[in-house]
C-alpha cells in the first residue's frame, strides 16, 4: 500500500497490508477491548478524549504536513483540519454524558425511561479528501458512547490512518479501542460480516455506499452513509454580490474543490449573472496554484491523476454541449495532478457539470429567471447534501431554505460541517447523521425501560 505525493508523483512510503488472519485478530481484539471499554465511566472517557485533542494540537504541524504530502491539501487548510479534529474531540468529551443520559418518559409505569448504551465494534470506511476530520467526527462520538472502532481508510492515505491510531494511543486509550486496518476495498466485506462488527459508517462515493450498505443489509447491521453532493449556491436579485462571490470562491475551492459539501452549482438570477460571472472569474483567475507546502499557495494538486482525467472529461463534454468557458479548463503539463480553477457559465440541465458531482476546482454558473426556477433547479439533482441561498430578505431566505431538498441549507453563509449541528444528506447523498447529539445516537442501543 503506497503513499504517493500528488504534487510530484513521487512515492513517499510503502506500508504492509494486513493478511486476512491479521484482520480477524484485530477485529476480535477490538471486540475484547469493547467488553471492558463499555464499563468505563464517562469521566474517564472524557479525560482520554480531551487528551486526544491535546495530542492533536501539540503535533499539529506534523499531522498537517502528512496530510498535505499524502493527498495534496494546502498546508494552511491542513492545519485548520487538525484544529477542527481537536474541537470535535473536546465537544464530545464535554457533551457525551449529557447527550446519553436517561430520558424520562411519563407513562402508566411507576418509572419509565429511555437508556442509551453502546452496541460494540463500529467499522468506519473513510475517504481521502479530509483524511483526519472524516475519521475524528465518527471516532469521537463512537468512543465516547462506549463503542470501539475499526478504520478502513482510503488506500492513498495510509500514513494518516497510522497517525490517527497513534493519536488515540498517545492519549491513553486502551489498546485496540481504535484500530486501523491496512486493507484494500476487496477485504471490507469479510470485516463487515464478522460477528463482532455491529455497525458500519461510510463516507465516500455512491458506488462504495451501495456496496457497503448491501453487505451490511444482508447481515442486518446498521449503516450510516455520507455520499456525494452537488450543492446549489443560489444567488437572488437582492444578494450582496461582492460578498457572496468572495464566499463562493472559498466554497468552491476549499480543498481544491474536493469536498462533498463544496458549492458546485451556482444558480444565479439572470439580472445578476453578468456581475457574478465577472467577479467570480476574476477571483478564480488570480488564485496561485502550486506546491501545497508553500504558505502562499491557494490551489494544490488533486489527489490522484485519474481524478484529474475524470474532471477534465466533465468540463470538455459540458463545453461541447454549449457551456461557455470563462477561465481554466486546460490541463497543465508537467509533474503533479493539477487542474486549474475553472469557471463555466450558461450551464443547463443535461450537462455533466449540472447532473454529476464535480469533485475538483470547477464552478458551474446556471442562469435562472427567478426564485421559483432557482429552487426547481436546485432540487433537480440526485444529490441532497447541502446548499446555500443569498438574499438580503432573511424571511424569504429562510422560506426558500425549507424548500431545498438537502440535509443542510445556509442562508448568506457557506455550507460547512460543525460539531454542534447534525450532518448528512438525503436522496443519493446518503442517510443517517453525524455530529451533534443526533450523531452520537446513531450507534447506540436506544432502549425503553418500564418499571411497575
Amino acid at each position: 500500500m503506497e503513499s504517493i505525493n500528488p504534487a510530484t508523483g513521487q512515492t513517499i512510503a510503502a506500508y504492509s497490508v494486513h493478511s486476512p488472519a491479521q484482520v480477524r485478530q484485530l477485529v476480535e481484539s477490538t471486540h475484547q477491548t469493547y467488553l471492558k471499554w463499555r464499563e468505563i465511566s464517562f469521566a474517564e472517557r472524557k479525560e482520554k478524549m480531551q487528551k486526544a485533542a491535546q495530542v492533536l494540537r501539540d503535533n499539529k504541524e506534523g499531522y498537517a504536513r502528512l496530510m498535505t504530502l499524502e493527498m495534496g491539501k494546502i498546508i494552511k487548510e491542513s492545519r485548520a483540519e487538525v484544529e477542527k479534529c481537536a474541537w470535535v474531540c473536546d465537544y464530545y468529551a464535554e457533551n457525551a454524558e449529557a447527550f446519553l443520559k436517561d430520558e424520562i418518559v411519563h407513562t402508566d409505569a411507576s418509572r419509565s425511561f429511555v437508556s442509551f448504551s453502546p452496541i460494540g465494534v463500529v467499522l468506519a470506511v473513510m475517504p481521502w479528501n479530509f483524511p483526519f476530520w472524516q475519521v475524528f467526527r465518527f471516532a469521537a462520538p463512537a468512543l465516547m458512547a462506549g463503542n470501539t472502532a475499526l478504520l478502513k481508510h482510503a488506500s492513498n492515505v495510509p500514513g494518516c490512518a497510522r497517525a490517527i491510531e497513534d493519536v488515540f494511543t498517545k492519549a491513553g486509550f486502551p489498546k485496540h479501542s481504535f484500530s486501523a486496518l491496512m486493507i484494500g476495498s476487496g477485504a471490507v466485506e469479510e470485516v463487515i460480516r464478522h460477528p463482532a462488527v455491529k455497525a458500519v459508517t461510510l463516507t465516500g462515493s455512491e458506488l462504495a455506499g451501495k456496496r457497503v450498505a448491501s453487505i451490511a443489509g444482508d447481515e442486518i447491521k446498521k449503516t450510516v452513509l455520507e455520499l456525494g453532493g452537488s450543492d446549489p449556491f443560489i444567488v437572488l436579485e437582492d444578494a450582496d454580490i461582492p460578498g457572496c462571490v468572495l464566499t463562493s470562491s472559498v466554497a468552491r475551492m476549499l480543498n481544491t474543490g474536493q469536498s462533498c459539501i463544496a458549492a458546485k452549482r451556482f444558480i444565479v438570477v439572470e439580472s445578476r449573472v453578468k456581475e457574478f460571472e465577472e467577479q467570480q472569474t476574476a477571483i478564480m483567475k488570480g488564485m496561485k496554484m502550486g506546491d501545497p507546502l508553500l504558505e502562499e499557495t491557494q490551489v494544490g494538486p488533486m489527489a490522484r491523476p485519474d481524478l484529474v482525467e475524470e474532471l477534465d472529461e466533465q468540463v470538455q463534454q459540458s463545453v461541447k454541449m454549449g457551456a461557455r468557458l470563462l477561465t481554466g479548463g486546460i490541463r497543465p503539463t508537467g509533474a503533479g495532478s493539477f487542474y486549474p480553477p475553472t469557471v463555466l457559465t450558461d450551464v443547463k440541465p443535461g450537462m455533466p457539470v449540472f447532473e454529476q458531482e464535480t469533485f475538483g476546482p470547477v464552478s458551474a454558473i446556471i442562469p435562472v429567471k427567478n426564485l421559483e426556477e432557482a429552487i426547481a433547479f436546485a432540487n433537480r439533482s440526485e444529490f441532497g447534501l447541502g446548499g446555500s441561498i443569498w438574499t438580503k430578505d432573511i424571511k424569504k431566505g429562510e422560506a426558500a431554505a425549507r424548500r431545498i431538498e438537502s440535509g443542510a441549507v445556509f442562508v448568506n453563509g457557506m455550507t460547512k460541517s460543525d460539531p454542534r449541528l447534525p450532518f448528512g444528506g438525503v436522496k443519493k447523498s446518503g442517510y443517517g447523521r453525524e455530529l451533534s447529539h443526533y450523531g452520537i445516537k446513531e450507534f447506540v442501543n436506544i432502549k425503553s425501560i418500564w418499571i411497575a
